[in-house]
């Protein structure tokens, strides 16, 4: 499943995500059974460029984006790129049955009702994904509908090109985690039980919930990495790179050990304090996360019938945060594991370090590179 397949051609095999901390960009290399990655490239972007899903400073993005071309030696000026944030709108929707051409005429007068964007100021797209008759035997289907606001696409658009590359396809970024991180082997107990995927990046989290490799629900919040490492900033009164390197240092005290610092007892009792108080900060913050997450999740539930969830796959730099599984099975009371998106692909020797290091960042990237060839189940 993509994005705007009615603008741009579908197939590529470079997957670029814009983060607000990174760009990481995958390229992929069709075979006749398992697609192989064949480069794989990051690179820090200034702070402040690329605010919650929206590029900030087109003319920065733009240039960073041609540093990791030129850093990974990528010769191919199409990407598929792909959007995280809260201008991008994802409802499922239950209509009468029509045929494709008399659905797109509808979904254009009836997208309103379902979305917070002026139509007139948004990007449509939509894709039937269960056709069923109700209990009083009306014909019906399922619609995803998804709505971005149109300055959010074109900024993209214009970075890329001022970058010197072409969108192949703009893609929604939780579409591109279903797509890397589903497969046959996914834990899903029945039919009825859906899987909660939890991409936490630098700046933006994304929340999706799967039912038979369909994304059902999608939600973009900015409570995510950086919301933990300015907590520190904010209370600890440091720098925001000293805090970054405190955050990754602490992680979250163990959940059910009562004073974990009495085993450290070298420590002076101003490093005791400031670890003390900095893991405090972390731990309220990742309570107001989960309650975000349980709040997505209620709300889903609220939508839906006889539907269990029971298993959450967390991906992103940010799911890094040390006891953070711990942490979110207590709080929701489900299964948390992490996410391999590297499972669905193979990797030339060349970059198997550089890869296998960054796993969790790459759910999106390789996702968004997925697209388009036969491994596309989404």
């Amino acid at each position: 499943m993509g994005f705007l397949d009615n603008i741009f051609p579908q197939k590529t095999l470079i997957g670029l995500d814009i983060g607000a901390g990174n760009l990481r960009v995958v390229c992929l290399k069709p075979s006749s059974d398992t697609p192989i990655l064949t480069t794989y490239g990051s690179i820090k972007i200034p702070k402040g460029a690329v605010v919650e899903g929206e590029i900030i400073d087109i003319e920065t993005v733009a240039a960073s984006i041609a540093g990791l071309w030129k850093k990974t030696g990528l010769k191919e000026k199409n990407a598929t790129v792909g959007i995280a944030s809260q201008k991008v709108i994802v409802r499922l929707v239950e209509l009468p049955f029509m045929e494709e051409e008399e659905l797109k005429g509808a979904i254009q007068y009836q997208a309103q009702e379902f979305i917070a964007i002026p139509t007139e100021e948004a990007i449509l797209d939509f894709q039937v994904v269960n056709e069923f008759v109700d209990e009083e035997e009306n014909h019906k289907i399922e619609v995803l509908l998804i709505a971005a606001q149109k300055d959010l696409v074109q900024s993209y658009v214009s970075t890329l090109n001022a970058a010197g590359l072409e969108p192949e396809v703009i893609d929604v970024s939780s579409f591109a985690m279903v797509r890397s991180l589903i497969s046959s082997s996914s834990v899903v107990n029945s039919k009825e039980d859906a899987l909660v995927l939890i991409n936490i990046s630098t700046g933006t989290t994304n929340i999706v919930v799967v039912e038979n490799g369909i994304p059902k629900f999608t939600r973009v919040t900015t409570l995510a990495g950086d919301s933990f490492t300015q907590s520190l900033v904010d209370f600890l009164e440091i720098p925001f790179d000293e805090a970054e390197d405190l955050k990754i240092k602490l992680g979250l005290p163990p959940v059910d050990e009562e004073n974990p610092l009495k085993k450290e007892s070298n420590l002076s009792e101003e490093e005791t304090k400031k670890i003390k108080l900095g893991q405090e900060v972390l731990t309220r913050e990742i309570f107001k996360f989960i309650d975000e997450v349980r709040r997505s999740l209620d709300y889903y539930l609220t939508q839906t019938k006889n539907t269990n969830i029971r298993n959450i796959i967390l991906t992103g730099n940010g799911s890094r945060l040390k006891n953070l599984p711990l942490y979110l099975e207590k709080g929701l009371q489900l299964k948390v594991g992490f996410g391999h998106p590297l499972a669905k692909i193979k990797i030339d020797s060349s970059q198997k370090e550089a890869v296998e290091k960054d796993e969790l960042s790459l759910a999106i990237s390789i996702g968004l590179a997925l697209r388009g060839t036969k491994n596309d189940k989404n």
